[in-house]
């Protein structure tokens, strides 16, 4: 699933206080840092599908010739499964960041501490035209 003009909030039971950066591990980058990465460094590049390939991509280390010679193969191959969308991600779950997803459904991520995070749920909450407001997923089934 992909949303268009929607912004997702950090989880209720996020627990940080402010928007940090997914640590990184020993011998690889966790998904979600690269997720962070990619979000942080191209705001609006990516829908939610070329986020999914993107990360696959990196997170797997297949080579950009590899990519480039068979990248059908392996979008077709790793489309053939469902996956999770933003609102299981560990940035707005664990690590503070909402993510906004523009009209064309290209998306952003914001601190939570942000002001821009804060007019996308002022937007949200009284705006009729404004996103779509919607809460990560929570960690705990408390």
């Amino acid at each position: 699933m992909s949303y268009t003009n929607t912004f997702i909030q950090v989880a209720a039971d996020c627990p940080v206080e402010m928007g940090v950066v997914p640590p990184l591990k020993k011998e690889s980058k966790t998904a979600h840092r690269i997720q962070y990465e990619l979000l942080s460094e191209n705001p609006y590049k990516f829908t939610q599908g070329e986020l999914i390939y993107a990360v696959h991509l990196q997170h797997k280390q297949i080579p950009e010739r590899d990519s480039k010679l068979h990248g059908a193969e392996i979008r077709e191959e790793l489309f053939a499964k469902n996956h999770p969308c933003l609102r299981a991600s560990m940035l707005p779950k664990k690590h503070g960041w909402g993510v906004h997803y523009d009209e064309e459904g290209r998306i952003a991520i914001y601190p939570m501490e942000s002001e821009a995070y804060r007019q996308f749920v002022e937007a949200g909450t009284h705006q009729p035209d404004g996103p779509t407001l919607l809460f990560a997923m929570r960690s705990s089934r408390g």
